[in-house]
């Protein structure tokens, strides 16, 4: 039975209206394309984490008009990485590559809900609890089964766009999925400090695994890697006993932590495609590549898929839309940012991983040098707030 609500056509079909997938959709409705968002939850998702978005990030959302003061966002002014047990540290300014701050970090359940609000003002744009169930990618057009309830519909796009983390793509061929389980949850919780963290994000590369500490309002929001064993334990601990733990892993470095909230954790892995493109189809954010929280770039890199792919799309002739050219231009413009962020975000993950004293010291002067190399600081500071475009 097909849905009287939902088109027989549209130029694009984009499946996930997260963050990501909103962009795109608010930046394409500006054009004379037609655009459906189809988004299997009937509301945003209930997530807890913070997201730490760069400056770049925060300029694309609010071009988008994905940005007001409702989302409470919290400056992001400096970044100290450091190692525990060792003397290495490097620190990140925004006044050293001329920002005011090099990004902020709002709640994924808000910014979310901003995304959802405003797909829901341009009429047609969203359709809800809409799950594609099926794909069909022909030559000069995709065939997409959409359901929604007890519904069946039929919609035929001249391009496809995947912007969400589902299973769509693992059915259909040519894109071969990877996945590298890294054996580490992320383990999350809301921190009070006793002192004020002054807009300073801390990366400190603990000897059981990395954590991050994101100034979220007057709090730090918490993402710390470690063994699955070691996250199930923590969860159980009382307030005391974890606070314990962290605050002896923080070391000097940090402000202690005088009280924890809620804590909760989930698997990480590393996942890509050999291509992010295919016939009639597109992937981007974390469809594309879903990384470790480590540098906490995965949205920033999704954010500037979306980005990169509606100027295309916007600045194209009709004719060309979903064509094997657009799609191989696509490419070539999104496969150096996005190989250099997944590389450089892995191989972090795996250079801090081993625990061994030679390792451990060498990390510690590679630290201290780059602390010491102004040019290579900022180059570095600036690969975090643009990418590479």
């Amino acid at each position: 039975m097909r849905t009287p609500n939902l088109p027989l056509h549209v130029d694009v079909l984009i499946v996930g209206g997260g963050p990501v997938g909103a962009l795109l959709a608010q930046r394409l409705a500006k054009t004379q394309l037609s655009v459906l968002v189809a988004e299997a939850r009937t509301e945003p998702a209930d997530d807890p984490r913070a997201l730490a978005l760069s400056w770049s990030s925060r300029q694309i959302l609010g071009e988008a008009g994905l940005w007001d003061a409702g989302l409470q966002p919290t400056a992001i002014e400096r970044v100290h990485v450091s190692q525990q047990g060792t003397l290495g540290r490097v620190e990140l300014a925004a006044e050293e590559i001329g920002l005011p701050e090099l990004g902020c970090v709002v709640p994924y359940a808000k910014l979310a809900g901003l995304a959802r609000e405003r797909l829901a003002t341009t009429p047609g744009l969203l359709a809800p609890g809409t799950e594609v169930a099926a794909l069909d990618l022909l030559d000069g057009y995709a065939v997409a089964t959409l359901r929604q309830a007890e519904f069946e519909h039929t919609l035929t796009a001249r391009l496809v766009v995947l912007a969400d983390g589902g299973g769509l793509a693992a059915t259909l061929p040519g894109l071969a999925p990877r996945c590298k389980p890294y054996r580490q949850h992320a383990l999350l919780a809301m921190l009070t400090p006793e002192a004020a963290h002054r807009n300073t994000a801390w990366e400190r590369f603990a000897t059981d695994g990395p954590l991050a500490l994101l100034p979220c309002g007057e709090q730090l929001a918490l993402v710390w890697a470690q063994e699955p064993e070691q996250a199930e334990r923590r969860l159980a601990l009382g307030d005391a006993d974890f606070l314990s733990e962290l605050n002896t892993r923080l070391g000097q470095r940090t402000p202690k932590m005088t009280a924890v909230g809620p804590r909760t954790s989930f698997a990480l892995a590393l996942k890509t495609v050999d291509n992010v493109t295919g016939k009639r189809l597109v992937m981007i954010g974390n469809a594309a590549q879903t990384l470790h929280p480590i540098a906490g770039q995965g949205l920033n890199l999704g954010l500037r898929d979306a980005d990169t792919l509606a100027q295309l799309l916007a600045n194209s002739p009709r004719a060309e839309l979903g064509s094997p050219a657009q799609l191989a231009r696509y490419t070539h413009l999104r496969h150096r940012d996005a190989d250099l962020v997944t590389g450089f975000t892995d191989g972090l993950v795996e250079l801090f991983r081993p625990d061994f004293a030679p390792l451990r010291h060498a990390r510690s002067l590679g630290l201290l040098a780059l602390d010491l190399i102004g040019p290579a600081r900022r180059e570095l500071a600036q690969m975090m707030v643009f990418g590479l475009r």
